[in-house]
Protein backbone atom coordinates (compact mmCIF):
# COMPACT_ATOMS: atom_id res chain seq x y z
CA UNK A 1 0.00 0.00 0.00
CA UNK A 2 1.84 3.48 -0.85
CA UNK A 3 2.53 5.60 1.84
CA UNK A 4 -0.15 8.39 1.26
CA UNK A 5 -2.67 5.32 1.52
CA UNK A 6 -1.40 3.94 4.50
CA UNK A 7 -1.44 7.53 6.18
CA UNK A 8 -5.41 8.12 4.80
CA UNK A 9 -6.45 4.62 6.38
CA UNK A 10 -4.14 5.52 10.19
CA UNK A 11 -6.41 8.74 9.89
CA UNK A 12 -9.48 7.06 9.25
CA UNK A 13 -9.43 4.79 12.03
CA UNK A 14 -8.12 7.62 14.59
CA UNK A 15 -11.29 9.84 13.21
CA UNK A 16 -13.72 6.46 13.96
CA UNK A 17 -11.90 6.07 17.37
CA UNK A 18 -12.07 9.71 17.92
CA UNK A 19 -16.23 9.70 17.11
CA UNK A 20 -16.79 6.41 19.19
CA UNK A 21 -15.14 8.50 21.88
CA UNK A 22 -17.66 11.25 21.37
CA UNK A 23 -20.45 9.13 21.29
CA UNK A 24 -19.83 7.40 24.38
CA UNK A 25 -18.85 10.20 26.63
CA UNK A 26 -22.17 12.35 24.87
CA UNK A 27 -24.60 9.91 26.44
CA UNK A 28 -25.28 9.47 22.77
CA UNK A 29 -28.83 8.10 21.98
CA UNK A 30 -29.39 7.91 18.05
CA UNK A 31 -30.45 4.72 16.06
CA UNK A 32 -28.66 1.43 16.03
CA UNK A 33 -27.16 2.04 12.73
CA UNK A 34 -25.61 5.30 13.95
CA UNK A 35 -23.60 3.41 17.01
CA UNK A 36 -21.24 1.00 16.80
CA UNK A 37 -20.36 -0.99 19.94
CA UNK A 38 -16.49 -1.80 21.16
CA UNK A 39 -16.93 -5.01 22.08
CA UNK A 40 -13.17 -6.03 22.74
CA UNK A 41 -14.04 -4.14 25.35
CA UNK A 42 -16.00 -7.12 27.55
CA UNK A 43 -14.08 -9.97 26.21
CA UNK A 44 -12.40 -11.91 29.05
CA UNK A 45 -8.80 -13.19 29.04
CA UNK A 46 -10.55 -16.27 29.43
CA UNK A 47 -12.53 -16.31 26.30
CA UNK A 48 -10.16 -14.15 23.63
CA UNK A 49 -7.46 -17.51 24.49
CA UNK A 50 -10.07 -19.81 23.00
CA UNK A 51 -9.89 -20.63 19.18
CA UNK A 52 -12.75 -22.48 17.13
CA UNK A 53 -12.83 -26.47 17.54
CA UNK A 54 -11.94 -27.91 14.05
CA UNK A 55 -13.83 -31.05 15.10
CA UNK A 56 -17.15 -29.08 16.04
CA UNK A 57 -17.03 -27.17 12.87
CA UNK A 58 -16.85 -30.45 11.09
CA UNK A 59 -19.61 -31.84 13.06
CA UNK A 60 -21.93 -28.89 12.32
CA UNK A 61 -21.52 -29.12 9.08
CA UNK A 62 -21.62 -33.61 8.84
CA UNK A 63 -25.37 -33.40 10.58
CA UNK A 64 -26.75 -30.61 8.34
CA UNK A 65 -25.34 -31.64 5.25
CA UNK A 66 -27.76 -33.88 2.36
CA UNK A 67 -27.54 -37.50 2.46
CA UNK A 68 -25.11 -37.78 -0.09
CA UNK A 69 -22.07 -36.67 1.99
CA UNK A 70 -19.48 -39.47 2.47
CA UNK A 71 -17.85 -38.55 5.59
CA UNK A 72 -14.68 -40.03 6.34
CA UNK A 73 -13.92 -37.09 9.26
CA UNK A 74 -14.95 -37.04 12.59
CA UNK A 75 -15.55 -39.87 14.78
CA UNK A 76 -19.17 -39.78 14.86
CA UNK A 77 -20.76 -43.44 16.35
CA UNK A 78 -22.40 -45.60 14.11
CA UNK A 79 -26.03 -44.85 15.04
CA UNK A 80 -26.91 -48.86 14.55
CA UNK A 81 -24.64 -49.90 17.63
CA UNK A 82 -27.37 -47.78 19.77
CA UNK A 83 -29.87 -49.92 21.31
CA UNK A 84 -33.14 -47.52 21.26
CA UNK A 85 -35.83 -48.50 18.98
CA UNK A 86 -37.81 -46.06 19.40
CA UNK A 87 -39.15 -43.12 22.11
CA UNK A 88 -42.96 -42.91 22.33
CA UNK A 89 -44.41 -39.36 23.93
CA UNK A 90 -47.87 -38.73 25.09
CA UNK A 91 -48.36 -35.36 26.97
CA UNK A 92 -51.07 -34.38 29.79
CA UNK A 93 -53.17 -32.63 27.18
CA UNK A 94 -53.38 -35.81 24.90
CA UNK A 95 -51.01 -34.46 21.92
CA UNK A 96 -48.23 -37.71 21.13
CA UNK A 97 -45.69 -38.63 18.85
CA UNK A 98 -43.07 -40.96 18.68
CA UNK A 99 -39.11 -40.49 17.41
CA UNK A 100 -37.80 -43.91 15.90
CA UNK A 101 -36.06 -44.00 12.40
CA UNK A 102 -33.66 -41.29 10.78
CA UNK A 103 -35.71 -38.69 13.69
CA UNK A 104 -34.25 -41.09 16.91
CA UNK A 105 -30.68 -41.88 14.96
CA UNK A 106 -30.37 -38.33 14.90
CA UNK A 107 -31.55 -36.95 18.28
CA UNK A 108 -28.62 -39.93 19.79
CA UNK A 109 -26.51 -38.36 17.96
CA UNK A 110 -23.74 -35.45 18.10
CA UNK A 111 -25.51 -31.97 16.92
CA UNK A 112 -24.76 -28.60 16.08
CA UNK A 113 -23.46 -26.78 19.04
CA UNK A 114 -25.92 -23.54 19.11
CA UNK A 115 -28.84 -26.21 19.13
CA UNK A 116 -30.72 -28.57 16.49
CA UNK A 117 -32.01 -25.72 13.66
CA UNK A 118 -36.02 -26.45 14.29
CA UNK A 119 -35.54 -25.49 18.07
CA UNK A 120 -33.34 -22.34 17.24
CA UNK A 121 -35.80 -21.25 14.76
CA UNK A 122 -38.91 -21.47 17.72
CA UNK A 123 -36.99 -19.84 19.76
CA UNK A 124 -36.24 -17.09 17.35
CA UNK A 125 -40.04 -16.80 16.90
CA UNK A 126 -40.76 -16.95 20.88
CA UNK A 127 -38.49 -13.91 21.20
CA UNK A 128 -40.30 -11.73 18.16
CA UNK A 129 -43.56 -12.89 20.02
CA UNK A 130 -42.76 -11.52 23.16
CA UNK A 131 -39.52 -9.20 22.71
CA UNK A 132 -39.34 -8.07 19.35
CA UNK A 133 -35.66 -7.27 19.76
CA UNK A 134 -34.18 -3.95 17.48
CA UNK A 135 -31.09 -6.58 17.27
CA UNK A 136 -33.29 -8.93 14.76
CA UNK A 137 -33.73 -5.75 12.67
CA UNK A 138 -30.32 -5.68 11.81
CA UNK A 139 -29.29 -9.09 11.37
CA UNK A 140 -27.25 -8.75 14.83
CA UNK A 141 -28.77 -11.55 16.95
CA UNK A 142 -28.11 -15.07 17.49
CA UNK A 143 -29.09 -17.75 19.86
CA UNK A 144 -27.41 -20.80 21.31
CA UNK A 145 -28.87 -23.47 23.53
CA UNK A 146 -27.03 -24.09 26.58
CA UNK A 147 -27.65 -27.04 29.06
CA UNK A 148 -30.06 -25.12 30.96
CA UNK A 149 -29.98 -21.40 32.47
CA UNK A 150 -26.91 -21.50 34.81
CA UNK A 151 -25.24 -23.03 32.25
CA UNK A 152 -25.78 -20.22 29.85
CA UNK A 153 -25.05 -18.00 32.57
CA UNK A 154 -21.78 -19.42 34.07
CA UNK A 155 -20.71 -18.95 30.07
CA UNK A 156 -21.63 -15.36 29.97
CA UNK A 157 -20.25 -14.21 33.19
CA UNK A 158 -16.36 -16.26 32.39
CA UNK A 159 -16.80 -14.97 28.97
CA UNK A 160 -16.92 -11.48 29.87
CA UNK A 161 -14.90 -10.98 32.93
CA UNK A 162 -11.16 -11.10 33.49
CA UNK A 163 -9.40 -10.98 36.42
CA UNK A 164 -9.39 -7.52 38.49
CA UNK A 165 -12.95 -6.49 36.75
CA UNK A 166 -15.34 -5.07 38.84
CA UNK A 167 -18.88 -6.60 38.28
CA UNK A 168 -22.13 -4.93 39.28
CA UNK A 169 -24.86 -7.28 41.30
CA UNK A 170 -28.10 -6.40 42.48
CA UNK A 171 -28.07 -6.99 46.46
CA UNK A 172 -29.63 -9.38 47.67
CA UNK A 173 -28.22 -11.65 44.34
CA UNK A 174 -29.15 -15.35 42.94
CA UNK A 175 -27.07 -17.73 44.71
CA UNK A 176 -26.27 -19.45 41.58
CA UNK A 177 -24.67 -16.59 40.05
CA UNK A 178 -22.30 -16.26 43.09
CA UNK A 179 -21.33 -19.81 43.11
CA UNK A 180 -20.11 -18.88 39.58
CA UNK A 181 -18.36 -15.05 40.74
CA UNK A 182 -17.14 -16.21 43.94
CA UNK A 183 -14.05 -18.01 42.69
CA UNK A 184 -13.37 -15.40 40.31
CA UNK A 185 -10.80 -13.08 40.99
CA UNK A 186 -12.97 -10.40 40.52
CA UNK A 187 -15.07 -7.41 42.49
CA UNK A 188 -18.23 -7.91 43.38
CA UNK A 189 -20.59 -4.77 44.11
CA UNK A 190 -23.55 -4.85 45.22
CA UNK A 191 -26.42 -2.92 44.06
CA UNK A 192 -29.35 -2.13 46.42
CA UNK A 193 -33.20 -3.26 45.23
CA UNK A 194 -36.64 -2.98 47.30
CA UNK A 195 -40.28 -4.02 45.79
CA UNK A 196 -40.00 -2.40 42.49
CA UNK A 197 -36.56 -4.41 41.67
CA UNK A 198 -33.16 -2.87 40.79
CA UNK A 199 -32.80 0.76 42.42
CA UNK A 200 -31.42 2.93 39.52
CA UNK A 201 -30.39 5.47 42.30
CA UNK A 202 -28.36 3.12 44.08
CA UNK A 203 -26.43 1.63 40.77
CA UNK A 204 -25.48 5.20 39.87
CA UNK A 205 -24.75 5.93 43.65
CA UNK A 206 -22.49 2.74 43.35
CA UNK A 207 -21.10 3.90 39.74
CA UNK A 208 -20.39 7.51 41.05
CA UNK A 209 -16.85 6.84 41.67
CA UNK A 210 -16.25 6.61 37.84
CA UNK A 211 -16.84 8.70 35.18
CA UNK A 212 -18.36 7.82 31.92
CA UNK A 213 -15.20 8.50 30.48
CA UNK A 214 -13.58 5.93 32.24
CA UNK A 215 -15.18 3.51 30.20
CA UNK A 216 -12.88 4.75 27.24
CA UNK A 217 -9.71 3.75 29.27
CA UNK A 218 -8.13 0.33 29.01
CA UNK A 219 -6.58 1.08 32.00
CA UNK A 220 -9.67 2.01 33.74
CA UNK A 221 -11.37 -0.46 36.56
CA UNK A 222 -14.81 0.96 36.04
CA UNK A 223 -17.11 -1.55 36.08
CA UNK A 224 -18.49 -3.67 32.75
CA UNK A 225 -20.71 -5.85 33.42
CA UNK A 226 -24.55 -5.21 35.17
CA UNK A 227 -26.15 -8.64 36.49
CA UNK A 228 -29.81 -8.63 36.83
CA UNK A 229 -32.55 -10.79 37.19
CA UNK A 230 -35.28 -8.17 36.42
CA UNK A 231 -38.62 -10.53 36.85
CA UNK A 232 -40.51 -12.61 39.65
CA UNK A 233 -36.57 -12.65 40.89
CA UNK A 234 -34.80 -15.09 42.98
CA UNK A 235 -34.83 -14.19 46.09
CA UNK A 236 -36.94 -11.54 46.27
CA UNK A 237 -39.41 -12.13 44.23
CA UNK A 238 -40.08 -8.84 42.71
CA UNK A 239 -40.28 -7.54 39.10
CA UNK A 240 -38.36 -4.17 38.14
CA UNK A 241 -40.69 -1.71 36.75
CA UNK A 242 -40.46 -0.56 33.06
CA UNK A 243 -40.00 3.16 34.05
CA UNK A 244 -37.09 1.39 36.15
CA UNK A 245 -35.38 -0.47 33.45
CA UNK A 246 -35.50 2.45 30.99
CA UNK A 247 -33.66 4.53 33.28
CA UNK A 248 -31.05 1.42 33.82
CA UNK A 249 -30.95 0.89 30.50
CA UNK A 250 -29.83 4.67 30.05
CA UNK A 251 -27.33 4.23 32.69
CA UNK A 252 -25.84 1.58 31.07
CA UNK A 253 -25.52 3.09 28.18
CA UNK A 254 -24.06 6.14 29.74
CA UNK A 255 -21.68 4.12 31.46
CA UNK A 256 -20.81 1.34 28.80
CA UNK A 257 -21.89 -1.57 30.83
CA UNK A 258 -22.70 -4.59 29.41
CA UNK A 259 -26.29 -6.02 30.90
CA UNK A 260 -26.75 -9.36 31.72
CA UNK A 261 -30.23 -10.01 31.89
CA UNK A 262 -31.04 -13.83 33.59
CA UNK A 263 -34.85 -14.15 33.10
CA UNK A 264 -36.11 -17.31 34.11
CA UNK A 265 -39.17 -16.30 35.03
CA UNK A 266 -40.26 -14.04 32.39
CA UNK A 267 -43.30 -15.67 31.22
CA UNK A 268 -44.48 -17.00 34.37
CA UNK A 269 -45.95 -12.98 34.99
CA UNK A 270 -49.15 -13.61 36.99
CA UNK A 271 -50.57 -10.76 34.19
CA UNK A 272 -52.15 -10.65 30.99
CA UNK A 273 -49.08 -7.72 29.57
CA UNK A 274 -45.94 -9.21 30.42
CA UNK A 275 -43.53 -6.67 31.44
CA UNK A 276 -40.97 -5.45 28.60
CA UNK A 277 -37.58 -7.48 28.75
CA UNK A 278 -34.30 -5.35 28.79
CA UNK A 279 -33.64 -7.45 25.43
CA UNK A 280 -36.73 -5.26 23.91
CA UNK A 281 -35.23 -2.26 24.53
CA UNK A 282 -31.77 -2.99 23.20
CA UNK A 283 -30.82 -0.38 20.78
CA UNK A 284 -27.28 -0.50 21.28
CA UNK A 285 -26.90 -4.26 21.57
CA UNK A 286 -25.33 -4.63 25.46
CA UNK A 287 -27.88 -7.01 26.31
CA UNK A 288 -26.86 -10.59 26.80
CA UNK A 289 -30.08 -12.60 27.78
CA UNK A 290 -30.38 -16.08 29.40
CA UNK A 291 -33.76 -18.01 29.18
CA UNK A 292 -35.08 -21.45 30.64
CA UNK A 293 -36.99 -23.97 29.57
CA UNK A 294 -36.58 -25.66 33.48
CA UNK A 295 -40.23 -24.04 34.40
CA UNK A 296 -41.84 -24.39 31.56
CA UNK A 297 -41.48 -27.97 30.29
CA UNK A 298 -39.04 -29.96 32.42
CA UNK A 299 -36.09 -28.83 34.66
CA UNK A 300 -34.46 -32.44 34.05
CA UNK A 301 -34.54 -31.55 30.48
CA UNK A 302 -31.63 -29.07 31.15
CA UNK A 303 -32.91 -26.93 28.35
CA UNK A 304 -31.55 -23.04 28.24
CA UNK A 305 -30.31 -20.47 25.71
CA UNK A 306 -28.37 -17.41 25.76
CA UNK A 307 -29.35 -14.47 23.15
CA UNK A 308 -27.90 -11.32 22.03
CA UNK A 309 -25.33 -9.61 19.45
CA UNK A 310 -23.91 -12.16 17.46
CA UNK A 311 -20.16 -10.41 17.77
CA UNK A 312 -20.73 -11.84 21.43
CA UNK A 313 -22.29 -14.62 21.57
CA UNK A 314 -19.41 -15.70 19.29
CA UNK A 315 -17.65 -16.10 22.57
CA UNK A 316 -20.74 -18.37 24.06
CA UNK A 317 -20.40 -20.41 21.19
CA UNK A 318 -16.68 -21.45 21.66
CA UNK A 319 -17.35 -21.82 25.10
CA UNK A 320 -19.58 -24.43 24.57
CA UNK A 321 -17.47 -26.00 21.69
CA UNK A 322 -14.91 -26.06 24.56
CA UNK A 323 -16.98 -28.23 26.88
CA UNK A 324 -20.71 -29.88 26.78
CA UNK A 325 -19.94 -28.75 22.65
CA UNK A 326 -23.90 -29.44 22.57
CA UNK A 327 -26.87 -29.41 24.60
CA UNK A 328 -28.36 -32.87 25.00
CA UNK A 329 -30.33 -33.45 21.36
CA UNK A 330 -32.72 -36.10 22.69
CA UNK A 331 -33.99 -33.36 25.29
CA UNK A 332 -34.31 -30.70 22.57
CA UNK A 333 -35.58 -33.32 20.08
CA UNK A 334 -37.99 -34.22 22.58
CA UNK A 335 -39.17 -30.82 23.28
CA UNK A 336 -39.73 -29.17 19.82
CA UNK A 337 -41.91 -31.96 18.32
CA UNK A 338 -44.16 -31.16 21.29
CA UNK A 339 -43.69 -27.49 20.60
CA UNK A 340 -44.51 -28.20 17.35
CA UNK A 341 -47.76 -29.74 17.45
CA UNK A 342 -48.76 -27.11 19.97
CA UNK A 343 -47.50 -24.33 17.76
CA UNK A 344 -47.17 -20.91 19.56
CA UNK A 345 -50.82 -20.83 19.93
CA UNK A 346 -51.21 -23.84 22.29
CA UNK A 347 -47.75 -23.15 24.04
CA UNK A 348 -49.35 -19.87 25.06
CA UNK A 349 -52.11 -22.21 26.45
CA UNK A 350 -50.14 -24.43 28.20
CA UNK A 351 -48.10 -21.30 29.89
CA UNK A 352 -51.58 -19.86 30.88
CA UNK A 353 -51.87 -23.16 32.94
CA UNK A 354 -48.37 -22.71 34.90
CA UNK A 355 -49.54 -18.88 35.83
CA UNK A 356 -52.88 -19.98 36.87
CA UNK A 357 -51.04 -22.91 39.20
CA UNK A 358 -48.29 -20.66 40.57
CA UNK A 359 -50.35 -17.87 41.09
CA UNK A 360 -53.07 -20.03 43.11
CA UNK A 361 -49.61 -21.51 45.17
CA UNK A 362 -48.42 -17.89 46.00
CA UNK A 363 -52.53 -16.96 46.77
CA UNK A 364 -52.53 -19.80 49.38
CA UNK A 365 -48.79 -18.80 50.86
CA UNK A 366 -49.75 -15.54 51.55
CA UNK A 367 -53.23 -15.96 52.90
CA UNK A 368 -51.45 -18.54 55.39
CA UNK A 369 -48.58 -15.61 55.80
CA UNK A 370 -51.62 -13.53 56.64
CA UNK A 371 -53.08 -16.28 59.33
CA UNK A 372 -49.61 -17.19 61.05
CA UNK A 373 -47.14 -14.27 61.08
CA UNK A 374 -48.98 -10.81 60.79
CA UNK A 375 -47.78 -9.05 63.15
CA UNK A 376 -44.24 -10.71 63.03
CA UNK A 377 -43.09 -10.48 59.78
CA UNK A 378 -43.36 -8.12 56.36
CA UNK A 379 -43.77 -8.90 53.11
CA UNK A 380 -44.57 -7.61 49.57
CA UNK A 381 -46.76 -9.80 47.13
CA UNK A 382 -44.64 -10.82 43.97
CA UNK A 383 -46.48 -10.70 41.01
CA UNK A 384 -45.02 -13.49 39.51
CA UNK A 385 -42.35 -16.24 39.83
CA UNK A 386 -41.78 -18.64 42.60
CA UNK A 387 -40.81 -16.81 45.52
CA UNK A 388 -41.55 -14.57 48.71
CA UNK A 389 -39.09 -12.44 50.24
CA UNK A 390 -39.74 -12.50 54.31
CA UNK A 391 -38.93 -9.82 56.56
CA UNK A 392 -38.72 -10.62 60.39
CA UNK A 393 -38.02 -6.95 61.41
CA UNK A 394 -36.96 -8.28 65.46
CA UNK A 395 -34.88 -10.62 64.52
CA UNK A 396 -30.93 -9.49 63.13
CA UNK A 397 -30.16 -12.51 61.63
CA UNK A 398 -32.33 -15.48 60.68
CA UNK A 399 -29.61 -17.78 59.38
CA UNK A 400 -29.29 -19.82 62.72
CA UNK A 401 -33.01 -19.94 63.70
CA UNK A 402 -33.78 -21.19 60.59
CA UNK A 403 -30.75 -23.59 59.82
CA UNK A 404 -31.11 -25.13 63.84
CA UNK A 405 -34.32 -24.45 65.20
CA UNK A 406 -36.77 -24.04 62.39
CA UNK A 407 -34.80 -27.40 60.53
CA UNK A 408 -35.35 -29.31 64.44
CA UNK A 409 -39.41 -28.53 63.49
CA UNK A 410 -39.13 -30.00 60.33
CA UNK A 411 -39.28 -27.22 57.88
CA UNK A 412 -36.99 -25.86 55.54
CA UNK A 413 -36.30 -21.84 54.75
CA UNK A 414 -33.29 -19.79 53.31
CA UNK A 415 -31.50 -17.46 55.56
CA UNK A 416 -31.93 -14.21 53.60
CA UNK A 417 -27.82 -14.16 54.32
CA UNK A 418 -27.04 -16.99 51.93
CA UNK A 419 -28.14 -14.08 48.96
CA UNK A 420 -26.34 -11.63 50.32
CA UNK A 421 -22.96 -9.89 48.67
CA UNK A 422 -21.36 -9.60 51.92
CA UNK A 423 -22.14 -13.48 53.14
CA UNK A 424 -21.12 -12.77 57.00
CA UNK A 425 -23.48 -9.76 57.27
CA UNK A 426 -26.26 -10.23 58.93
CA UNK A 427 -30.00 -10.36 57.48
CA UNK A 428 -33.14 -10.10 58.76
CA UNK A 429 -35.18 -11.90 55.75
CA UNK A 430 -35.74 -15.70 54.50
CA UNK A 431 -37.02 -17.09 51.51
CA UNK A 432 -40.17 -18.82 50.91
CA UNK A 433 -40.45 -21.02 47.72
CA UNK A 434 -44.24 -21.78 46.82
CA UNK A 435 -43.37 -23.83 43.97
CA UNK A 436 -43.59 -27.49 44.94
CA UNK A 437 -45.44 -27.42 48.45
CA UNK A 438 -49.38 -28.26 48.59
CA UNK A 439 -51.26 -25.23 50.11
CA UNK A 440 -52.08 -27.62 53.33
CA UNK A 441 -48.64 -28.67 53.46
CA UNK A 442 -47.60 -24.79 53.10
CA UNK A 443 -50.08 -23.71 55.65
CA UNK A 444 -48.32 -26.35 58.08
CA UNK A 445 -44.96 -25.06 57.48
CA UNK A 446 -46.11 -21.82 57.62
CA UNK A 447 -47.44 -22.65 61.14
CA UNK A 448 -43.92 -24.04 62.24
CA UNK A 449 -42.33 -21.52 61.22
CA UNK A 450 -44.61 -19.31 62.83
CA UNK A 451 -43.71 -21.18 65.95
CA UNK A 452 -40.12 -20.71 66.01
CA UNK A 453 -40.03 -17.12 64.79
CA UNK A 454 -42.43 -15.77 67.72
CA UNK A 455 -40.34 -18.05 70.20
CA UNK A 456 -37.29 -16.37 68.92
CA UNK A 457 -38.67 -13.14 69.28
CA UNK A 458 -39.66 -13.86 72.97
CA UNK A 459 -36.31 -14.86 73.86
CA UNK A 460 -34.55 -11.33 72.65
Amino acid sequence: MPPNQQISLLLTRKLCQCVRCWLLASNFTGRLEDFVMNYSRFISQISKARKPSALRESTSYVVSAPPTLISLGGGIPNPTTFPYKSIRVEAKDGSEFTMEGSELSRALQYSETTGIPELRSWLETLHRTYHDPPLMKNGNFEICVTAGCQDGLSKVLTSFLSPGDHVLVEDPVYTGALSVLDPLPVKILGVKTDDLGLDPDSLLKVLSKWSPKDALDPESDIPKVLYTVPNCGNPTGASTSTERKKRIYQIAHTYNLLLIEDDPYFLLQFKEELDPSYQSMDSDGRVIRCDSMSKILSAGFRIGWVSGPKPLMERIILDQQSNVMHCNTVTQTLAINLLEIWKMEGFKRHLESIRTFYKSQRDAAINSLTKWLSGVAEWNVPTGGMFLWIKIPKVQDTREMILKRAFAKEVVLIPGSWFSVDPVKPSSYCRISYSSASPAEMDEGIRRFSEVVRDEISAL
